[in-house]
């Protein structure tokens, strides 16, 4: 009879034992897996740890640890996908800013061209009926040259309006793909909150 009250204390120091052992295994894994910037769910650090999912949840001690290292996992990866997030918004505004000034500027450009070849028109037809042939040859040139500017600058007000289009094609993709980012974390998220 005096066995097994005896038996009973050193089984119940046993278990106590064993339970205090897979929490440093525990924390362990958890430090390996920062060191190796792992993935913090319940059965990576279970795995990890080599002891049951089940008793990461079931042990509060060990459930506590999970929780908190996979908090602190989540808060830095969301802190990391937003700072990439305002990284390539920032490029990508950038480079649309830039390109709808070159935009701006290449149209004002053409309005002027196109108002001088106008007035220089009107120069031409004048001086037709007013001068010998030299000086409307000389005009007539000048009139080619500034047509040929002309085709340049829509040439390269249409590259522009191509390069714009790019960027926001650009910005667009990136603002569907931070989406899915942030679809992804509320899943994981979702996860670890009671449906492992």
């Amino acid at each position: 009879m005096s066995s097994g009250p005896t038996s009973t204390a050193a089984a119940i120091a046993a278990r106590r034992e064993q339970t205090r052992h897979k929490i440093s295994q525990i924390e362990a894994a958890i430090g390996q897996l920062r060191r190796e910037r792992g993935r913090f769910t319940v059965r990576a650090i279970a795995e990890r740890a080599g002891v049951s999912a089940t008793f990461c949840y079931e042990n509060a001690d060990a459930r506590s640890l999970v929780q908190s290292a996979t908090a602190a996992s989540r808060t830095q990866r969301d802190r990391k996908t937003q700072e990439e997030h305002e990284r390539i918004e920032a490029t990508w505004r950038e480079r649309a800013l830039n390109a709808e000034a070159e935009l701006t500027r290449s149209q004002k450009e053409i309005l002027a061209q196109r108002q001088r070849i106008g007035e220089l028109m009107g120069h031409i037809r004048d001086f037709d009926q007013m001068v010998p042939g030299e000086s409307v040859q000389a005009l007539t040139t000048e009139n080619t040259t500034l047509k040929r500017r002309v085709q340049q600058l829509a040439g390269e007000h249409r590259s522009l309006q191509e390069r714009l289009e790019g960027a926001r094609s650009n910005l667009r993709f990136a603002e569907k793909r931070i989406a899915g980012l942030e679809a992804q974390l509320l899943e994981q998220t979702g996860i670890f909150t009671g449906r492992e």
